[in-house]
């Protein structure tokens, strides 16, 4: 857990930082060098994106932002560049910005921050902002030298909360610490939204009763949806400090959660070593180099088993969670069985020495973060702390017009799948 030294300077870093950058208007970027107190501060317009940050081109992305009451952290945050002096500088200012953009989102969702017409629990504001966010990084010029992809990975932990985001909580407290996801498959549909984000940022520091009458606080991450942050470590810079022995901020459940099929929830009884999602792309159009005939093991990966298998409490949790979407165990794999060369497609699990093709969740970064996660179970000698993954409804209901940023169906399934998300979590968090 944070001491409160440490709270303490990380709030008064914070509230220099954005005191500065967001009343300061004299600090507004210029492309003609001068940030207003006479020290270069250059931003380049053509400056290449990626592919995810290309989308912002579409206004339906501002108008999310800015419907959401975030669109200050979006309008400031190139002012507030040009007032970092070198690099170590830039670091921390990053930090306190993403840090404040992930505590404003949670904020808002959990109705402690009015702002904007959108729904409160509505996950693709932060979304929007935070890629709109890098893209001003991207662009930025500074006058002295800077590591910018470590600079980026500094923002983007510190604003999907990995960062300044430890349990709260006093002894006796269980501690239950869920992943979601982005939103993806933008390119068919840029309005989509992920419940499982939206429920991670509707729980984030809840505290709650479990079925058990016992206490929990619940600590969340949201994730990218992009193969590059899995190899570079992001799953396990998230989930190693909430399982390594004697950390302070260990958890006692932990669940990764995301958009899976229509119309129920499914707990993953496999998760498979393998992805094997192409030709179906990541957020920024990367593929995965692995297909159902010829899966691929993800970079980065240590040893461990093709498939591992859940320990949360799925038969207490389909028991007692039905509604309004039904909860179902899904023991279906793809596995290349022992000897073979083809795949093979089992309702029942995985059979002894076969290879792991897909997981109950397939072979895309949904299945991944289960392997991970419970992979470093195993690794750091958690394997008694429950876990495993957790798919719910595709979230459904957007208006017809494409325009149309939101409608009540929309809000209302979005707002129903995350309240089942916590019934879940009530009682598979429960001691046994």
């Amino acid at each position: 857990m944070m001491s409160l030294r440490r709270a303490a300077s990380a709030a008064a870093l914070l509230a220099t930082v954005l005191s500065t950058a967001l009343a300061s208007p004299a600090y507004a970027a210029r492309s003609d060098g001068d940030d207003g107190g006479g020290a270069p501060c250059r931003t380049s317009a053509t400056t290449p994106l990626d592919a995810e940050q290309a989308r912002l081109g579409d206004a339906r992305t501002t108008a999310l932002v800015e419907r959401a009451g975030l669109a200050d952290f979006v309008r400031r945050f190139p002012a507030a560049l040009c007032t970092a002096r070198h690099s170590a500088d830039a670091g921390r200012l990053l930090d306190a910005w993403g840090t404040s953009l992930w505590q404003t989102a949670v904020d808002r969702a959990q109705g402690r921050r009015p702002g904007g017409d959108l729904a409160a629990g509505d996950d693709r504001p932060l979304y929007w902002a935070r890629l709109a966010m890098t893209a001003a990084l991207a662009r930025w010029e500074p006058a002295f030298p800077v590591d910018r992809a470590a600079l980026r990975t500094r923002f983007e932990d510190a604003s999907r909360g990995l960062t300044d985001n430890a349990f709260r909580s006093a002894p006796g407290v269980r501690r239950v610490f869920i992943s979601g996801f982005d939103p993806f498959g933008l390119d068919t549909e840029l309005r989509r939204g992920n419940p499982s984000g939206s429920a991670a940022l509707r729980l984030n520091g809840r505290r709650i009763t479990l079925a058990d009458g016992t206490r929990a606080e619940i600590r969340t991450v949201v994730l990218p949806v992009r193969y590059g942050d899995f190899d570079s470590g992001i799953v396990e810079r998230a989930f190693t400090p909430r399982l390594a022995g004697g950390s302070p901020d260990r958890a006692d459940v932990i669940t990764t959660v995301s958009q899976g099929y229509p119309g129920l929830f499914t707990l993953e009884d496999w998760a498979g070593r393998s992805r094997s999602a192409d030709p179906y792309p990541d957020n920024t159009g990367a593929l995965s180099g692995g297909t159902r005939e010829h899966p691929v093991t993800a970079p980065g990966l240590g040893p461990g088993a093709e498939f591992i298998r859940t320990t949360l409490p799925a038969d207490t949790v389909t028991a007692a969670v039905q509604a309004p979407y039904p909860v179902r165990l899904n023991s279906a794999v793809t596995e290349i069985p022992a000897g073979a060369a083809a795949p093979v497609d089992r309702s029942d699990g995985p059979t002894p020495g076969s290879r792991a093709v897909a997981g109950g969740g397939g072979g895309y970064l949904s299945n991944e973060v289960a392997y991970r996660s419970n992979r470093l179970r195993t690794e750091l000698g958690r394997a008694d702390v429950p876990g495993g993954h957790l798919h719910t409804p595709v979230l459904t209901g957007l208006p017809a017009d494409p325009q149309a940023l939101t409608g009540p169906e929309f809000e209302d399934n979005e707002s129903a799948i995350a309240a089942e998300v916590r019934a879940v979590l009530e009682h598979a968090a429960a001691r046994p």
